[in-house]
């Protein structure tokens, strides 16, 4: 039995990752058609009308005044800064640019939790913050003379901002994983975060002219919506009840292969020796920071 649920961790970060790493180029090819803004909006009423739908098949779960407030800031941190800044980064750089960033986030999380949590900071987790912020420094610098992949400096360093606004919810709102569901929390937070973004994006919306929009663009966005959205958080968050952190996080580096290889396929990137050493170091960065003995493990041998 406990190997059953095993494997139904492992499959479920496994198919979750994927999803994310083919989001990079799906999405990547919807903002030839759509506005960064525009997509976004769509992710967020999509995906909150698809978990309200869910739950209403679902245990009703009652949220306190004060729980509500926080899934509204969680919201600010996991969706609308993330998410927002994500598409705006994804549509400045290239897509295997953008899945290669996202796999600094376990340890730009490693940092927060330092931070906020007062995480020890061993040997190992230095080691591994240096080596994986060499990868992440290649593949920046790297972008500047990227023509083909459509890297940018800036696009990287977006898609890093949405990395620690996404580490921040992770560390700071970890409590309301423990005291909701998956789908009573993100219920939430995909409707505050469409609030937040229908009235900036009302006008873009507005002036799409449907016709001359592709029916390939059109399932791009529907992809992003349901898959990189709605089907991802429901399998990553089950997949964190199910799995320590560490290994959930171990998963991250699915995204980048995955995405890679989509995108060459399509044939909106290309993969150089800067890329493959800069995955290189930020994979054996993150390995040598979840290695590294947690609060709990010291204060066990102590």
């Amino acid at each position: 039995m406990e190997i059953d649920k095993n494997l139904k961790g492992h499959a479920l970060a496994f198919t979750a990752n994927v999803m994310w790493g083919l989001m990079s180029p799906i999405g990547k090819s919807a903002l030839t058609e759509f506005s960064a803004l525009s997509v976004t909006t769509f992710r967020m009423v999509g995906a909150a009308a698809a978990f309200w739908i869910l739950s209403a098949f679902c245990k009703q779960e009652q949220v306190g005044h004060r729980d509500m407030l926080k899934i509204f800031f969680a919201s600010l941190f996991a969706l609308v800064f993330n998410q927002g800044i994500f598409i705006f980064g994804l549509s400045l750089t290239s897509p295997i640019d953008a899945s290669i960033v996202t796999t600094t986030s376990p340890i730009i999380t490693m940092i927060v939790a330092a931070i906020y949590l007062k995480e020890p900071v061993t040997n190992k987790k230095v080691l591994g913050i240096f080596i994986g912020a060499m990868g992440a420094l290649i593949l920046i610098l790297s972008s500047q003379a990227t023509s083909a992949g459509g890297g940018s400096i800036w696009g990287d360093l977006l898609c890093m901002i949405a990395q620690l606004s996404f580490s921040i919810y992770l560390t700071v709102f970890k409590g309301l994983s423990q005291r909701y569901s998956a789908i009573t929390i993100n219920k939430w937070m995909f409707i505050y975060a469409s609030i937040c973004y229908i009235p900036f994006s009302y006008q873009d919306i507005a002036g799409i002219e449907w016709n001359s929009i592709s029916t390939a663009a059109i399932y791009q966005v529907l992809y992003v919506v349901l898959c990189g959205s709605f089907i991802a958080y429901i399998c990553i968050m089950t997949a964190q009840k199910l799995m320590r952190p560490t290994v959930v996080s171990m998963y991250n580096y699915v995204q980048p292969i995955v995405a890679s290889i989509a995108a060459i396929l399509m044939g909106i990137g290309s993969f150089g020796w800067e890329k493959g050493v800069a995955i290189a170091l930020v994979f054996l960065g993150v390995y040598f920071v979840t290695q590294s003995k947690s609060k709990a493990d010291l204060e066990g041998v102590s």
